[in-house]
């Protein structure tokens, strides 16, 4: 359904009435696009504090520039920050450039992990976090802020072409850890650019389940998109709409009921050279208050959303059907993190999946060569959003530092990042599309 009211703030009119009124001004967002992979303009280095961080080395094509009148990026290195005294490095930096940021332009703030031995450098890089959610909150125009903890830039090339890029339109006010770069590992490190970066996931086979309708199918074009050979699963009753999204996208459909006992044993069996990415994406709801919740609507929606998940992932790794270098990406929300009024039921399912990611992925790269992260959905314009009735999906779109709603391909797209070769040494993450909503951290 359109977003009438985006639109309305688009005219010269609805400028005047909402500024008028205080009412939220939302910007259209700049996505990716062939014709506009990336925005024109320069990416502007900052640095607060004293850094050794080599960003060159992330990747040479990221295009940092040491000044710049209107940059569409501004990366502020402030790993740096060991005290408050250098805090004031970061106001220092930014202060004279954030009006000057392009409207649906990017900032990116460098932090280091917090040291345990140094209570003074850990309430610094702390301070990092409150400052950068509350920049993303009042920053407007369609930019975005987000932070990332790193402590080798080699290691974090992925994460930020993704984070500077319009694919990460809808991803605001997000802190993303990012692990060591393996140096025994190289040259064949995982967080290597691809040969190709525009086809990333070439010669890799992506499995994404209830992908025949919704972000499912957003996220299987997008993995196509990047190169990959698309297995569509979903339950049988959809098995003639996944043919039509496998066909479209040169790929093949499974027809599967995922909470069955044997799932994983029967993707593997389907699948005898193996997998390199499972995108865990079918979910259903039930909704009702506890008080009015059967034990049925309870049940169905844990086996599906969380139960089958850890079913089905216990196989494939059991079984060796995941390579080594491969990918999980579970599908958590919001509504896990938050809490929502009438889904105790599926706000407990994503919590669960939030706690197998970060219980499941420092195992699962030792054992197995496999990361494990979680996309985490807002207000996601879909065909369940649309049925919404108006006022609470106007609120579902207005509550959030973008004031409006995502689009399944935002979901796709940071899917299609943690899926990437590149993204080895992101790991145990749950990333937020959301627009930064206001609900939830």
């Amino acid at each position: 359904m359109a977003d009438r009211y985006l639109s309305f703030t688009g005219t010269a009119p609805g400028r005047f009435l909402t500024r008028r009124l205080g009412l939220p001004q939302p910007a259209p967002l700049k996505r990716w696009s062939p014709q506009r992979p990336t925005p024109e303009g320069d990416r502007l280095l900052l640095t607060a504090g004293k850094s050794d961080l080599d960003l060159a080395a992330a990747d040479p094509g990221l295009g940092l520039t040491a000044s710049s009148e209107k940059p569409t990026a501004v990366v502020l290195d402030a790993t740096g920050v060991r005290d408050v005294e250098t805090l004031a490095d970061v106001h220092a930096a930014l202060h004279p450039v954030v009006r000057s940021v392009a409207a649906s332009g990017r900032i990116v703030v460098l932090g280091a992990p917090l040291d345990p031995a140094d209570h003074h450098q850990a309430a610094a890089q702390q301070a990092l976090e409150g400052f950068t959610r509350s920049l993303g909150k009042e920053i407007g125009r369609g930019r975005t802020v987000n932070l990332v903890r790193l402590t080798d830039a080699r290691a974090a090339g992925s994460t930020l072409r993704f984070l500077l890029s319009p694919k990460s339109a809808y991803v605001s006010g997000q802190v993303i850890e990012v692990g060591a770069y393996d140096e025994s590992a190289a040259p064949a490190h995982p967080d290597r650019p691809p040969t190709d970066p525009d086809r990333p996931l070439t010669g890799r086979t992506a499995l994404v389940t209830g992908a025949a309708r919704g972000i499912g199918e957003a996220v299987a074009e997008t993995l196509a998109r990047d190169g990959a050979k698309v297995v569509v699963l979903d339950v049988p009753q959809a098995e003639q709409d996944a043919r039509r999204v496998a066909d479209r996208l040169g790929g093949i459909a499974l027809a599967l009921d995922i909470t069955a006992p044997d799932a994983g044993e029967s993707i593997a069996a389907a699948l005898p050279d193996g997998l390199d990415v499972l995108v865990h994406n079918a979910g259903i709801t039930r909704d009702r208050r506890l008080v009015n919740m059967p034990a049925e609507r309870w049940s169905s929606v844990l086996d599906v959303n969380l139960a089958s998940v850890l079913r089905t992932t216990d196989a494939l790794l059991a079984g060796g059907a995941l390579r080594r270098g491969g990918r999980i990406v579970a599908t958590a929300s919001i509504a896990g993190l938050a809490g929502n009024a009438g889904q105790t039921n599926y706000g407990a399912s994503k919590a669960g999946i939030a706690g197998l990611v970060r219980s499941l992925a420092p195992r699962a790269l030792a054992e197995h060569g496999v990361t494990v992260n979680a996309v985490a959905p807002g207000f996601i314009e879909t065909k369940m959003t649309a049925a919404v009735p108006l006022l609470i999906r106007e609120a579902g779109r207005r509550m959030n530092s973008l004031a409006q709603g995502g689009l399944p391909v935002d979901v796709a797209e940071t899917t299609a990042w943690l899926a990437g070769p590149g993204s080895g040494s992101v790991n145990g993450q749950v990333v937020r599309v959301c627009g930064q909503s206001l609900l939830g951290a």
